[in-house]
């Protein structure tokens, strides 16, 4: 995955934390960077979906292999 800009991990903390600390890391992030956003909650999934499409970030990838969620997230605006 190209353009990532930084890793956040939000293992462990159930919902809402994960969707507040993907928020406030968007906030210094440029357009185009990418983002890793590292989870453990099953309830992220629908959430950062929910989230992106509210926002109009866009959700390039959702990677649930090897027992963490990992979801690439693009600034668009």
């Amino acid at each position: 995955m190209e353009n990532i800009k930084k890793t956040l991990d939000t293992q462990g903390l159930s919902c809402p934390m994960p969707i507040v600390k993907l928020s406030q890391a968007m906030k210094d992030m440029k357009m185009g960077e990418v983002i890793e956003v590292l989870a453990s909650d099953p309830s992220f999934i629908p959430d950062v979906e929910a989230w992106c499409r509210k926002t109009e970030h866009k959700l390039i990838k959702i990677d649930e292999s090897g027992g963490i969620i990992k979801a690439y997230i693009e600034k668009v605006k």
